[in-house]
């Protein structure tokens, strides 16, 4: 596939962040997807999140499976790191990777045919070993690539661009994340980029995988009436937790909300995650509180959207592990492969 270079020339007064970076050194390669595509905008919030958390790109690992989905990462931060895997098998290629290099910063998209169908077990052991990445799910309820056939994500009474009805009950990614112990669950729309930079922001922040589905509409095969992934329906039946504030341990705090209005969740580096407006009787930390929420919602066809669920230890898989704090693509081959004797030695261990 041949990809479009953009022009190197950059508006001398664009802003830059603390790198001495404006948003363009963020990018990648023009986008190929068609026009409307709602993962262009996830794109764009992806490359307004590394921007405003001063990351640099060379420090930052980006890996995807196949589909539409897998695209997204050549349209940002082109510096980074990269790896294209086969379909669904994204999870274990960042596992495998984090493990040798626990140092740089993981982000993985994938979309809800590469982890809900053929990746379903590597997402949900990515979710078990707690894998310190922030793993994107552009969620569209179709296969693109293969013209617009219904997807695992897509509701019981969807409509097909072509009339069919989807009869079979979806995997909401969302519910099964939360089962299967992920410590930092999160909903958006690609038509919101300010909740969805934020959500961003705290899930590269956390220590942990951190999930975030994003209904992504597809322009093509499923933004028509009777889709539920449309813009129109998602548009409609949004409705947002609360919204959120990513606040970095160097940023002070200005902002005065009312007492009981606002919720904080301290990260493990001293960052916080601010709620506004929250419900008083929610508990971002509270596995039950926010099952409960879901169920209540999602039964009246309303799509929660905003950080959902929160966990504050941040034991990722390294701290479950109690690996070596020091990278093993740093080890010279002599104390990775230390000998025979050494080996025999270890081996006795186990006899």
């Amino acid at each position: 596939m041949t990809h479009i270079a953009k022009p190197l020339v950059a508006h001398p007064g664009l802003p830059r962040n603390a790198l001495g970076l404006t948003r363009r050194d963020y990018e990648g390669s023009m986008s190929t997807l068609c026009a409307g595509c709602g993962h262009d905008s996830v794109t764009a919030a992806v490359v307004q999140a590394f921007f405003e958390l001063d990351i640099p790109p060379h420090r930052v690992a980006k890996l995807s499976g196949i589909g539409c989905s897998a695209k997204t990462p050549t349209y940002f931060l082109k510096e980074a790191h990269g790896f294209n895997t086969v379909h669904g098998r994204m999870p274990s290629v960042v596992t495998g990777a984090n493990a040798a290099n626990g140092d740089l910063i993981y982000i993985g998209i994938s979309g809800d045919g590469d982890s809900l169908s053929i990746g379903l077990g590597q997402f949900c052991h990515g979710i078990r070993r707690n894998v310190n990445m922030l793993y994107v799910l552009e969620n569209n309820g179709v296969y693109g690539l293969t013209k617009g056939q219904f997807s695992a994500s897509a509701d019981v009474g969807s409509k097909a661009k072509r009339g069919q009805v989807n009869q079979q009950t979806p995997i909401d990614s969302v519910e099964l994340a939360l089962h299967l112990g992920a410590t930092f669950v999160a909903r958006s729309f690609s038509g919101d980029k300010e909740q969805l930079v934020e959500l961003m922001k705290a899930g590269l922040a956390h220590r942990g995988f951190a999930f975030i589905d994003v209904i992504s509409p597809c322009v093509t095969f499923n933004d028509h009436d009777g889709s539920t992934k449309s813009y129109l329906y998602t548009r409609q039946h949004i409705t947002e937790l609360a919204p959120v504030d990513f606040v970095q341990i160097r940023t002070e705090i200005t902002a005065d909300y009312d007492a009981g209005a606002a919720r904080e969740v301290r990260m493990h580096d001293g960052s916080r995650v601010r709620f506004r407006k929250v419900d008083v009787d929610y508990d971002p930390t509270d596995l039950l509180t926010v099952m409960d929420y879901l169920d209540r919602h999602q039964a009246v066809g309303e799509v929660p959207t905003g950080l959902l669920y929160i966990a504050e230890d941040g034991r990722d898989m390294h701290s479950e592990n109690n690996t070596v704090s020091r990278p093993l693509y740093d080890y010279p081959y002599e104390e990775l492969c230390p000998g025979n004797d050494a080996l025999q030695e270890l081996m006795k261990r186990y006899r």
